[in-house]
């Protein structure tokens, strides 16, 4: 792990902070690419994409303090403060909140909603892939013990803000996630290329994601991870496993108008 990039003195620039940034950056530039090239105006999705970075950032601000509100005896006042805005979050909280608030943004600007998200998701996976290399260079977001030769060992006593157990080899799972993300992104753009119906790339990204999030909980160990149902999976499960019923569901009612009409033209010839 490397948690500064570099210092000079008493400044440094954390490696986690400048990869995430990175991310975010990359992953507009890739949404406004694609919805470029399906006539959508660029200046309308450079501004719907940063509020969604926006809304990305307090939906998993707000989930990390769900998942730990009996460390925060002071909300809602604590979403506030100086140490929550430098803590970290839970992704799919921010991912859910984005979602909604893109779906409002899409409707008070007339775009047209499946292209919108068909350009968003590609952008969403890739952005994420480099992010969790910076959760891999803070330590944060670390697995559970095992003996596996891939495992890794942290080191660096930097590494204790996020509770990372020094001198134990773990699961790298932020390299299992930047790996299945980074699948998920190429996977996306070679469907982008040959959809056979809009909303065919959100969908594929929302199942996909879901179900690999929902496993990798299983070899996650860093605290906050929440619990519902009497402990029976983690707020991030519950999550997954909603993501995986909304792609499959979008896929069904996305297809259906296009197998529809192929039918009608099918029985007109």
């Amino acid at each position: 792990m490397h948690p500064r990039l570099f210092q000079i003195g008493h400044f440094f620039v954390p490696t986690y902070g400048v990869l995430v940034a990175s991310g975010l950056i990359i992953g507009l530039l890739v949404t406004v690419h694609l919805a470029r090239k399906q006539g959508i105006d660029t200046d309308t999705m450079w501004n719907m994409g940063l509020v969604a970075i926006l809304a990305g950032i307090v939906g998993s601000k707000l989930l990390y303090l769900f998942t730990t509100w009996q460390e925060h005896p002071d909300l809602p006042l604590n979403l506030f403060s100086f140490d929550t805005l430098q803590s970290g979050g839970v992704f799919s909280g921010g991912l859910l909140l984005s979602i909604g608030v893109c779906y409002w943004y899409a409707v008070r600007h007339h775009l047209p909603k499946l292209k919108t998200a068909d350009s968003f998701a590609p952008g969403i996976a890739i952005g994420h892939a480099i992010g969790r290399l910076g959760c891999f260079a803070a330590g944060c977001c670390f697995g559970k013990p095992t003996n596996l030769p891939w495992g890794v060992t942290f080191i660096n006593p930097l590494a204790k803000w996020a509770g990372t157990p020094l001198g134990v080899r773990l699961h790298p799972t932020q390299i299992y996630e930047f790996l299945i993300e980074l699948c998920i992104f190429l996977l996306l753009l070679w469907i982008f290329r040959h959809r056979s119906f809009e909303g065919q790339i959100s969908a594929v990204y929302l199942f996909l994601y879901g179900v690999a999030r929902y496993f990798l909980e299983f070899l996650r160990a860093d605290p906050d991870r929440g619990s519902m149902f009497g402990g029976i999976i983690s707020a991030t499960q519950f999550i997954a496993l909603i993501l995986v019923i909304g792609g499959g569901v979008m896929w069904v009612l996305c297809s259906r108008p296009q197998a529809s009409r192929r039918s009608q033209l099918v029985s007109t010839a």
